[in-house]
């Protein structure tokens, strides 16, 4: 009985530990939008995001290379790279396209809804049923997404472009997720999201460079921009994962992840307290409703998710 008792005591700890971590990473990620915006400021749309993929790709073949970590296998070379389409190309650019054009507290609304369209994408994959209630969750929050984007402008700051960037940034990333969760079982975390941007050197770092040089004398960045630029591309293109794969590991995908829910919300208080960006009621409530719909979603769900091994 003690040791049984010990066990669970041990088991329990694990978890508080893997939630924990899965917090740190969904701080991480939380920062993405405000830090997105400020840097856009001094930077092109295209040069955000080529520009946080070479500093993340960077410090990624540095560890690599310390850790001497073998070339992934042939079979997991297809899903890293449709993960970097995702990561590294679709969300940043459409989302530091978006946000030229709106606040960051506007589009972290839409991308409140990243946690369902993930679950919705790898329901469609795996061809796992779930209730009917998920089902309802997920029609209730598009609902209250749909109705934030037609009532969008004045201090909301959007516009229908931006709508549409935010939601093509979230289907970009919510795929990026599946794929990459699904190496994660046969790989470290750590060492997936580090293939995913060392393998997109060969293009990120032309790309950026070409950029530089067709939009010189047109951006003049400042120190700050520059310290936006540089803390994307070390936390939320890369050590976010690091912190968000353990805890996946630690205290299992379907424990873990409802921690992302809190993402959306730690958006909103970053864009409020350090860029001053109005959130009103409609964006707060709209928050809610889209948190709780995906609360509701993941919790209807049947089928444990296997946590990715570490």
């Amino acid at each position: 009985m003690a040791t049984a008792t010990t066990e669970e005591h041990a088991a329990q700890r694990t978890v508080r530990v893997g939630l924990a971590w899965a917090l740190l990473g969904v701080l991480l990620f939380s920062f993405s939008l405000p830090l997105t915006k400020v840097a856009v400021g001094g930077f092109s749309p295209y040069q955000t995001a080529m520009g946080r993929a070479v500093i993340a790709g960077v410090l990624a073949g540095a560890l690599l290379l310390i850790r001497r970590v073998p070339f992934p296998a042939g079979v997991h070379l297809k899903p890293i790279v449709f993960t970097m389409v995702g990561a590294v190309f679709g969300w940043p650019i459409l989302l530091a396209l978006a946000l030229e054009r709106t606040t960051s507290a506007h589009a972290a609304v839409i991308a409140a809804f990243m946690p369902l369209t993930t679950a919705l994408i790898a329901v469609l994959r795996t061809g796992e049923r779930v209730p009917r209630q998920f089902w309802w969750a997920a029609s209730l929050g598009t609902a209250a997404l749909v109705a934030f984007a037609l009532s969008r402008g004045g201090a909301e700051g959007g516009d229908l472009v931006a709508d549409l960037l935010v939601v093509g940034a979230v289907l970009f990333s919510s795929t990026c997720y599946v794929l990459g969760a699904e190496v994660t079982r046969h790989m470290p975390g750590w060492q997936v999201i580090s293939w995913v941007v060392v393998l997109a050197l060969p293009i990120t770092v032309p790309a950026s460079i070409a950029i530089a040089v067709l939009t010189s004398g047109q951006y003049d960045p400042t120190a700050t921009e520059w310290a936006a630029l540089i803390g994307l591309g070390v936390s939320s293109m890369y050590l976010g994962f690091f912190a968000w794969y353990r805890g996946l590991a630690m205290a299992g995908t379907a424990y873990g992840g409802q921690v992302q829910q809190l993402q959306a919300l730690l958006t909103l208080v970053w864009s409020a307290w350090f860029l001053g960006e109005p959130v009103t009621p409609g964006t707060i409530l709209t928050a809610v409703v889209v948190v709780a719909c995906v609360v509701w979603a993941q919790r209807s769900r049947t089928s444990p998710t296997v946590a990715p091994e570490e």
